[in-house]
């Protein structure tokens, strides 16, 4: 059975990431790249649909402690038993381009047994792969298994043997003593890779950590989280091709036992554009220049085949399917590869990535002969669907409605054309963007805000709200401390606060999704909502909701996309790009807004720091 989700720790090698849990199994994996099958399926089934147990046989061990070796996705669990303790590291090398994954054990005092057990399931955990034992050019051994295009090899100390449809042994490693193994991936129709120097590997991988998170300036009371929300952005952005990806996960479910489990291992347009905003706001514009480049190479050609998310490389075609064979993450069915999502139509989404190329000029990006002409052909493809319903952006399966958050974001896509011209100098259609901006602030104050209730409405004449709309002052759109905004969260606090201060994205009751009720708070909102506070005179409750929040990250710093406080569970794809970044957004809100008075004015985002220093 897997472990809860927040007993997971993440590996990354920046072209695809492993889950391991707090008892030492390794139970996901997707080799080589994010969005790969699986060759480790546990996580979403048994043991029988791949893992990589390595741990103490004794019943009494105990894991001391687990961390990530200073700035870095280089895990380290101490474990303790009566005979002795031991160190196992983890870790995914980075700058050799091999798909690998080693783990070190090291005896610290005494003597302790491991028991390791090994089943290599390609295919997500459905394809019994034809296993070797191979001899290596110095003598050593080495288990290979191939399965069509897929080929791994095992090598190391103390490998363990067949045993009906797994490998397993034990070994016993004494104080000063060390153990290795490597896991690595290759095409089957290539040689076996020569063996790793896993001391260099290690080093070299520290280092690029290391080198990375030296950009970021460290003070604040959430420096720390800050720091590794950051770097889990950068571990789910692909090395070579800038795509980032919401999550490394798919099918963890929102609701336990629910239907409510997507494919999140790809890269949408906004969780992007919002990542790269992050890594702006603290000096990373090289990251955000080659997001902007993939971005570019995603969406390029005909407007109107503009999609909300992309593969890694900007693949188009992601078809949703379910995989039967897998019973789910605690039951949670169905198991879904692909994302149906697709192909709706996201209407807030190109304002999303125009707000962020807006930040990107800020910093000093400069426009070229691709980027700002692509830019007015995705305003042209707002323009031709002014009148268009959509699905919203929480990827609604219901009817198309007119969500006020998505009338915004076109608003702010027409907003971030006009200051590209007045305040940056570049050609375009400025009056009609004007007027476009105009038109739709009209609109919206007419059709989006119910003055009945003095609140925005999550559609279009309703009278619910939605937690999407805290978004409205962040682009501008209304002040913070404006009556209508006020008004708006009061209306979420009433409707969708719970009694923990957590807020969920809408009423799932209401049927507006076409699924099942039920889910969680979702954490993204939960810190909007300080970033809210901490702008508008709450600062008291803006620190506590955050301190609330900070805490529901593991030992090792990592959040989900929801949680279940009833439960004190995470739920949801893990860890979440979305959780990240807006945790990140949120500390740097707490950090700008320590002596500022309530604003009742639309922020100037001409005015806004671009590097905040924690």
């Amino acid at each position: 059975m897997a472990s809860r989700i927040e007993d997971y720790a993440l590996l990354s090698d920046l072209h695809t990431g492993a889950l391991v849990g707090r008892d030492g199994s390794i139970d996901w994996l997707c080799f080589p790249r994010f969005d790969s099958p699986s060759v480790f399926t546990a996580l979403l089934g048994t043991s029988d649909h791949g893992r990589w147990l390595m741990a103490p046989s004794h019943p009494e061990a105990t894991v001391a402690h687990r961390r990530y070796v200073g700035r870095t996705f280089v895990l380290e669990t101490v474990w303790e038993t009566p005979t002795g303790t031991a160190k196992i590291t983890d870790f995914m090398p980075i700058g050799d381009r091999r798909a690998s994954l080693v783990r070190r054990i090291e005896g610290i005092s005494g003597s302790v047994e491991f028991q390791q057990n090994i089943t290599i399931r390609p295919g997500y955990g459905k394809v019994l792969p034809w296993v070797r034992r191979v001899k290596n050019a110095d003598g050593s051994e080495g288990i290979v298994g191939v399965a069509g295009p897929d080929a791994l090899v095992l090598r190391g100390d103390e490998l363990p043997h067949a045993a009906h449809r797994e490998h397993a042994g034990k070994f016993t490693v004494q104080a000063g003593a060390r153990v290795e193994q490597e896991l690595v991936w290759y095409p089957s129709h290539r040689p076996e890779p020569r063996p790793i120097d896993t001391d260099a590997a290690l080093t070299a991988t520290c280092r690029y950590w290391d080198d990375w998170a030296a950009r970021y300036n460290h003070d604040g009371k959430y420096a720390g989280i800050v720091e590794r929300s950051l770097l889990v952005l950068r571990a789910l952005t692909h090395q070579d091709t800038g795509g980032i990806v919401a999550a490394p996960t798919t099918s963890l479910p929102e609701e336990f036992g629910g239907a409510r489990n997507w494919d999140y291992r790809f890269c949408w347009l906004r969780d992007a554009a919002l990542t790269l905003e992050a890594m702006l706001t603290h000096g990373y514009a090289e990251e955000a220049l080659k997001w902007r480049d993939w971005l570019l190479r995603a969406v390029a050609g005909d407007p109107e085949d503009l999609q909300i998310m992309y593969g890694l490389s900007g693949e188009r075609n992601l078809p949703e399917g379910v995989l039967d064979h897998l019973p789910g993450y605690e039951g949670a069915a169905p198991v879904r590869i692909g994302n149906g999502a697709v192909g709706q139509y996201q209407a807030d989404v190109v304002g999303e990535v125009l707000v962020s190329l807006e930040k990107l000029r800020l910093a000093g990006g400069h426009e070229d002969h691709f980027s700002w002409p692509l830019q007015q052909a995705m305003l042209g493809f707002v323009e031709n669907h002014l009148s268009s319903r959509d699905h919203g952006i929480w990827e609604m399966r219901g009817d198309l409605s007119y969500f006020t958050h998505s009338r915004v974001m076109m608003w702010a896509a027409f907003d971030c054309a006009v200051r590209a011209v007045r305040n940056h100098g570049l050609a375009g259609h400025v009056e009609r963007w004007e007027e476009l901006r105009e038109q739709l602030r009209a609109e919206i104050m007419e059709h989006g805000f119910n003055k009945e209730l003095n609140t925005f409405t999550q559609t279009y004449g309703g009278t619910t709200t939605d937690a999407s709309l805290l978004v409205l002052p962040q682009v501008g759109f209304v002040g913070y401390g404006s009556p209508e905004m006020l008004g708006t969260v009061a209306a979420l606090e009433s409707e969708l606060v719970d009694e923990h201060g957590l807020i969920m994205r809408y009423q799932t009751t209401s049927g507006i999704d076409g699924l099942e009720p039920g889910e969680h708070p979702f954490l993204a909102c939960s810190f909007w909502l300080v970033e809210q506070y901490a702008h508008t005179g709450r600062r008291p409750e803006a620190v506590v909701l955050m301190d609330t929040l900070v805490g529901l990250a593991n030992e090792v710093g990592l959040l989900s996309e929801e949680y279940d406080m009833g439960r004190g569970r995470m739920a949801g794809n893990f860890p979440q790009a979305f959780s990240h970044l807006a945790l990140v957004r949120a500390a740097d809100a707490l950090h700008g807004t320590e002596h500022l008075s309530l604003s009742t004015e639309p922020i100037d985002t001409n005015t806004m720091p671009i590097i905040i220093s924690q």
